[in-house]
């Protein structure tokens, strides 16, 4: 998210057996009675049953807490892997270090190669989910009538490839998700997030906060209860008008930030953690917890995850230099893993990132190219 360390071996490889736990047979040589010789004097050696079924309840006692434990983490309602539940509940019984250490080494080993292409073509790469369209250069609008009044943003502009040559579609909008009132809500792209490791791709999304309306689920396990307006799974009569969802951010305790919503304060949020901030009307918001945002009548719901990787529509100082006090602790941030993203842009919208094999400055650069303003870590696996 693991090898186990091999049995402690026997000298020159040979097994070695206690005797008398085994209940086996000795033997004593020893010189008899008027003989020259000695004699072979058996001699039975007690088993002491007792003895070996106090240390097997000894051992089940012990382990029963542990067994106990990992039974209930694994089932445990989730939708992720047995693995993924079986490497979370190491690292929360006190083995964190040891996942850090087989992470980090694999990590490290299974880099990708520099340079290449990607396996596939990016051009035409997004289908549109249903929504009118007439593409014209750089942008993508919609030639339906707006019954309802809504006012959509304009769609963003092409992001700005990295890599010196361009692909075909690189960086191109598309709409992407059903419709609202006739117009994409959302667009989606293809981009390279290193000039380096040209063979990786990133996909980032656009959504226009007129056109959808953004909340926050409270998580099966976490922040847990019950009693909270939206909570997973999302109901079956919800579904119909999804358009998107995307992880809130690492667990509570690996998050260094709070949790609010619904009037109750799950964990207190943290001043300069970045945090995202959904409003009673369902605008969502990006910033640093105490200078762009702060508790107020305008706040429905708040997770706060590490500090912001872009500001004031940059990268911030650092991200590959700090060892994880201010972007996780969990991975080095150069190690390429699967990241995400979200960000907030100067016109309101939300632009979220994600992508393999990506380091957290390429992710920060994806999402500042996609035009966030700021914008903050999500996930990383």
């Amino acid at each position: 998210h693991r090898a186990t360390p091999p049995g402690a071996a026997s000298f020159l490889g040979a097994p070695t057996v206690d005797l008398e736990d085994s209940g086996l047979m000795t033997a004593d040589i020893s010189p008899g009675r008027g003989q020259k010789g000695g004699r072979l004097a058996p001699r039975i050696r007690g088993r002491h049953p007792w003895r070996r079924l106090a240390i097997g309840v000894v051992v089940v006692a012990l382990l029963l807490p542990t067994v106990w434990s990992y039974g209930r983490a694994l089932t445990a309602r989730s939708n992720t892997a047995l693995s993924v539940r079986s490497v979370e509940w190491l690292k929360d019984h006190h083995l964190r270090w040891m996942v850090n250490d087989v992470e980090n080494f694999w990590y490290t080993h299974h880099q990708p190669k520099k340079g290449g292409a990607p396996a596939g073509s990016l051009a035409n790469a997004i289908r549109d989910a249903g929504a009118t369209t007439t593409t014209v250069p750089g942008v993508t609008t919609t030639t339906e009538p707006d019954p309802l009044g809504l006012v959509a943003l304009p769609p963003p502009p092409p992001i700005r490839s990295i890599v010196a040559n361009p692909l075909p579609g690189e960086g191109e909008w598309s709409p992407l998700g059903q419709p609202v009132d006739g117009r994409p809500a959302m667009y989606a792209a293809y981009v390279r997030p290193d000039a380096v490791y040209t063979s990786l791709v990133t996909g980032v999304a656009w959504i226009d906060p007129n056109l959808a309306r953004f909340e926050l689920y409270a998580g099966v396990q976490e922040p847990g209860g019950g009693g909270w307006r939206y909570q997973a799974p999302m109901q079956a009569a919800d579904r119909a008008d999804l358009l998107a969802a995307f992880n809130s951010g690492f667990k509570l305790k690996d998050s260094e930030g709070g949790y609010y919503a619904d009037h109750k304060v799950v964990r207190p949020l943290r001043a300069g953690a970045a945090t995202l901030v959904v409003s009673p009307s369902g605008v969502a918001t990006v910033g640093q917890w105490g200078r762009d945002l702060t508790m107020g009548p305008d706040v429905a719901f708040a997770r706060q995850n590490l500090s912001l990787i872009v500001d004031n529509g940059q990268a911030v100082p650092g991200l590959d230099g700090d060892s994880g006090s201010k972007w996780g602790a969990t991975l080095g941030n150069k190690v390429q893993v699967w990241r995400s993203g979200v960000g907030l842009t100067a016109n309101g919208a939300i632009v979220y990132a994600a992508g393999n094999n990506l380091s957290i400055s390429m992710l920060a650069g994806v999402l500042a190219r996609a035009g966030a303003l700021r914008a903050m870590e999500r996930s990383e696996e």
